[in-house]
């Protein structure tokens, strides 16, 4: 018979990495004037859903721009 190994009691760290604060930062603040500047101002006279895409296109747009900066110039808090 072989021997087997024990595993390590306690508790297992994983590593999961959360999003730093920047890219929330950006997600909203895109999304918000997505929906306001070009939803509400240059679409104005589109229909309703239209107002909604174009925050969602904005906040979607804000999730490489706040890894880029967050590449460049580190998170918001130090």
């Amino acid at each position: 018979m072989g021997r087997h190994a024990a595993k390590a009691k306690g508790k297992s760290r994983t590593n999961r990495r959360e999003w730093p604060l920047v890219v929330y930062v950006w997600i909203i603040g895109l999304g918000f004037s997505g929906y306001l500047v070009v939803g509400r101002m240059i679409l104005a006279t589109r229909p309703h859903p239209v107002h909604w895409a174009a925050g969602l296109a904005g906040a979607v747009l804000g999730i490489p721009i706040g890894w880029l900066w967050y590449r460049w110039r580190g998170d918001i808090l130090f």
